[in-house]
């Protein structure tokens, strides 16, 4: 099911090894790579394992002056070369401070199944049909604290509309054909309904 904002557009940005067009199909956005003052929503698509090429920053610092809401999806979560971890201390570096608020949990084999949200220490396991929720183990909690103390912070410090404001820039781990991080991000597209 694709998602839509009722009222504008979603631009979606991004080096093509990222796979920005297929982003672009899962939240009914259009790939490009020009900046578009009348969107409602731009997704900054990043391959953890390629970077960031200079044009993906130069769109992104060119829709700092439109404060337009912004999220960094990280894809290609499944190639072990490298994980959202770095792709985040990436986009910290050449774009702005990001929001993390879901890390990513991995099996046994080091593949991603599930998303532990940092806001409510709860599990999202996508290797289940549906994915299940959960609260995670005292474990996870206290690997994820100071993570979680860093995010809760933030979101203080930002205030409730910072995202629709275009001020609080979320990086979401996504894996399309897997469904991780989807749901999260349609949950943000809904917000600036």
């Amino acid at each position: 099911m694709q998602t839509q904002i009722t009222k504008g557009m979603i631009h979606v940005y991004g080096h093509a090894s990222a796979e920005p067009e297929l982003v672009a199909k899962t939240f009914n956005g259009v790939f490009t790579q020009e900046v578009h003052s009348d969107s409602d929503l731009a997704i900054f698509a990043i391959n953890p394992s390629a970077g960031v090429d200079q044009e993906t920053i130069d769109l992104w610092t060119e829709l700092d002056e439109f404060q337009i809401p912004r999220l960094v999806v990280v894809t290609h979560l499944e190639k072990q070369e490298a994980d959202f971890d770095d792709a985040v201390m990436i986009a910290n570096r050449v774009f702005s401070p990001m929001a993390t608020p879901f890390l990513v949990l991995h099996d046994e084999h080091g593949l991603p199944v599930a998303l532990i949200s940092l806001a409510d220490l709860s599990i999202i396991d996508y290797s289940t049909t549906p994915p299940t929720t959960r609260m995670s183990d005292p474990e996870h909690q206290t690997l994820v604290q100071e993570f979680r103390d860093e995010y809760l912070e933030l979101l203080q410090s930002s205030g409730e509309q910072a995202f629709p404001a275009g001020l609080l820039f979320p990086a979401i781990p996504l894996w399309i054909e897997k469904g991780i991080g989807v749901d999260i991000v349609k949950r943000y597209i809904e917000e600036l309904n």
